[in-house]
């Protein structure tokens, strides 16, 4: 069985991801790779809290590889940190990551460019899946997921902090994506088959930061 890391987002992508390369049988997830904000200490891109994160890696049961970026990331240094943390992993033996990726080629391309300068090979378990039946099958795999972040130029802002349930998919206007691969939305998982248990999670404030809405997805004994 081929030996990976998975790119965690911390949400309901990265998660199907892991769950479908350990069904498929033949990929092993034996540790993460994560983007962490330095100034926000959260979770890139989804605003999730690095406490939440930890939660979320020990009910995993690997190990998490964290790369910090800075603020208003430029794509060299996005490059060169990330050079850093795959040259990492491939001295650990492990020459495959695996990536939740839907359909957008001018994401998976640049991905499969800089794995390639390491000798390191993509893996890609959701790739080109219809999303609406997609984003049925998370649901029904016992995936819980919250949206902790709207792009409010593509969705109303008031789908912050609502679950990723079948009333959501309900309620999505017909241009967005139902899994929002566009950037419509992101999440954060709190259970599922992938979990050793779940996460209660309270859902607080919802912030308008950067042009984007978050809503703060936190563990409950810390809230």
């Amino acid at each position: 069985m081929t030996k990976a890391y998975l790119s965690w987002s911390s949400g309901k992508d990265s998660a199907f991801a892991f769950i479908e390369a350990q069904r498929q049988g033949d990929v092993e997830v034996v540790g993460l790779i994560t983007t962490i904000s330095e100034t926000y200490d959260r979770v890139v891109m989804h605003g999730v809290r690095h406490s939440l994160l930890d939660c979320q890696v020990q009910r995993l049961g690997v190990p998490c590889l964290k790369v910090p970026l800075p603020a208003d990331c430029t794509m060299e240094v996005y490059e060169s940190r990330m050079d850093a943390a795959l040259k990492s992993i491939k001295m650990q033996g492990i020459d495959h990551v695996v990536y939740g990726d839907l359909f957008l080629e001018d994401v998976r391309g640049p991905r499969e460019v800089q794995l390639a300068k390491h000798g390191m090979t993509g893996v890609f378990p959701l790739w080109q899946r219809g999303t609406p039946a997609l984003a049925s099958e998370m649901i029904e795999s016992g995936i819980v997921a919250h949206l902790v972040c709207v792009d409010p130029k593509k969705l109303d802002a008031s789908f912050a902090g609502r679950a990723f349930d079948r009333s959501l998919l309900a309620d999505l206007p017909s241009q967005i994506d139902p899994c929002g691969e566009y950037g419509e939305f992101h999440t954060v998982v709190s259970a599922g088959p992938m979990f050793s248990s779940p996460i209660p999670v309270h859902i607080g404030p919802v912030v308008e930061r950067g042009g984007f809405v978050f809503a703060d997805a936190q563990a409950v004994d810390e809230a």
